[in-house]
């Protein structure tokens, strides 16, 4: 830990966060073009039914982002803060319990998905004529290749946690630009034509795989200077830690559940107007990952800072480190938003030619862009909930957002509004959230610092 103790205590704030962000929001910018390449090569048959079974199976593989979450940011939260009060020891049974608890979770979760795969992704708004391809995709990715896929996106975590920013980032840009390289491998040249979704799956799965085998590399190689360690040794002086894990981990894992149930139930809704409107909405999703992908590596990096820094109670380095990446976020966003307003038609071209799906796509992206600024900034406050350990403030930013106001909205806006009002409930839900968000988070620091008053008396 001593090579990152600069980073985290005397390093200029922006500095700091552009040390741990940079290599964070590079790896998430390479992940999401991976992901990207699979809609887009799917596209590129021009049939939207393969568009719309990969977009429905995709929320199978978005949810276990909630599954590594649970122990990822749950443990590297821990982790963080036990090392700014230089608790070493206990840094690494926190690491053992994330890397077995993934594991866990994981087969559970695989096992559920197999045992009733056809009725899920037909709740996920499947039809007769997508069912087999979103089957394909979900065999392979969500059931066969799912622990590769959790386990390295959990070890990145641990990995960032103590500073190591590049290895991590290392580790998922080399995934997903294997996944590049292999998509068209997989789908137009080993696999006869009309499986072009299953090698999108497979090209997805044997990346994961080589991820892993970095990721296990990696840890074997910093286990003598870094407090990261999975011997199974560990685990049963672990458990004692598993409740401050949850605590964290478990709203963080809400809200990616959440985010996969409101995007499920778009399908869901989406379908009853036709497959044309599910691959739409699809691109749009695929598109949005620009600013969510950014967004959530700027949240990754600076989750480290402030969690070590609460702890050793530098309440002002703190606060600046999540107003830097508070900034920082809305800037970027903006961008976007005024990018997506004015190019919205030949990005959504890049993903299908298909005139019907083109005009839909074009519609829904310049509305959805609008709810891109409020976004980032929940994701934000979120994040600096869950780098204090503050897991009931965390969990009611989660539930609101994705949740109890999100997944209401989409009924009544349905109902009212149609297809297009769908399509307009993130932008109100964020709005709401922010409100919220901002609340809890000047009460919260109000309160630390009149603790550190009192203290100092």
């Amino acid at each position: 830990m001593t090579e990152n103790k600069e980073i985290f205590e005397s390093m200029s704030v922006g500095k700091a966060l552009a040390s741990l962000a940079i290599p964070t929001i590079i790896s998430q910018l390479i992940t999401m073009i991976y992901n990207l390449a699979d809609t887009i090569f799917i596209g590129q048959t021009n049939d939207y039914r393969k568009v719309a079974a990969a977009s429905v199976a995709f929320n199978l593989v978005f949810l276990m982002n909630a599954l590594s979450n649970l122990f990822g940011i749950g443990g590297g939260s821990l982790i963080s803060r036990l090392l700014g009060i230089n608790q070493d020891e206990e840094a690494k049974k926190v690491s053992a319990l994330s890397f077995y608890g993934t594991i866990i979770v994981t087969i559970l979760y695989s096992l559920i998905i197999f045992l009733f795969m056809d009725p899920i992704l037909r709740i996920l708004g499947a039809s007769n004529d997508t069912i087999q391809y979103a089957s394909d995709y979900t065999l392979w990715v969500a059931i066969i290749g799912s622990i590769p896929c959790t386990l390295s996106m959990t070890m990145a975590h641990l990995l960032r946690s103590e500073g190591y920013t590049r290895h991590a980032s290392l580790g998922l840009g080399m995934s997903g630009i294997l996944n590049i390289v292999l998509d068209p491998l997989f789908m137009f040249v080993l696999l006869p034509k009309g499986n072009e979704v299953l090698g999108a799956a497979m090209a997805t799965m044997v990346s994961n795989i080589c991820s892993l085998i970095y990721f296990s590399i990696v840890f074997f190689f910093l286990r003598k200077k870094a407090i990261l360690n999975i011997s199974p040794k560990l685990l049963p002086s672990s458990l004692k830690h598993l409740k401050s894990v949850l605590a964290v981990g478990f709203p963080s894992s809400l809200g990616s559940a959440l985010a996969c149930a409101s995007s499920i139930l778009i399908n869901n809704l989406s379908s009853n107007y036709g497959d044309i409107p599910v691959a739409a909405v699809g691109i749009v999703k695929k598109i949005d990952m620009l600013p969510t992908n950014v967004g959530m590596g700027l949240c990754q990096g600076m989750m480290p800072l402030v969690a070590y820094n609460y702890s050793s109670k530098n309440y002002k380095r703190m606060r600046s480190v999540a107003r830097y990446a508070r900034i920082s976020g809305i800037i970027f966003a903006l961008i976007c938003v005024l990018t997506f307003e004015i190019f919205a038609s030949p990005i959504v071209l890049c993903f299908i030619e298909d005139a019907e799906t083109l005009s839909l796509g074009t519609d829904f992206l310049r509305i959805c862009c609008l709810a891109t600024p409020l976004m980032i900034i929940n994701f934000q406050m979120s994040y600096t909930f869950q780098a204090m350990g503050k897991g009931p403030e965390s969990l009611v930013l989660s539930s609101l957002r994705q949740g109890l106001i999100n997944i209401p909205l989409l009924f009544l806006m349905n109902a009212i509004f149609g297809l297009y009002g769908i399509v307009w409930t993130q932008l109100i839900s964020d709005s709401i959230t922010l409100v919220i968000s901002f609340t809890l988070y000047h009460m919260t620091y109000k309160k630390l610092v009149i603790n550190m008053e009192n203290a100092n008396c």
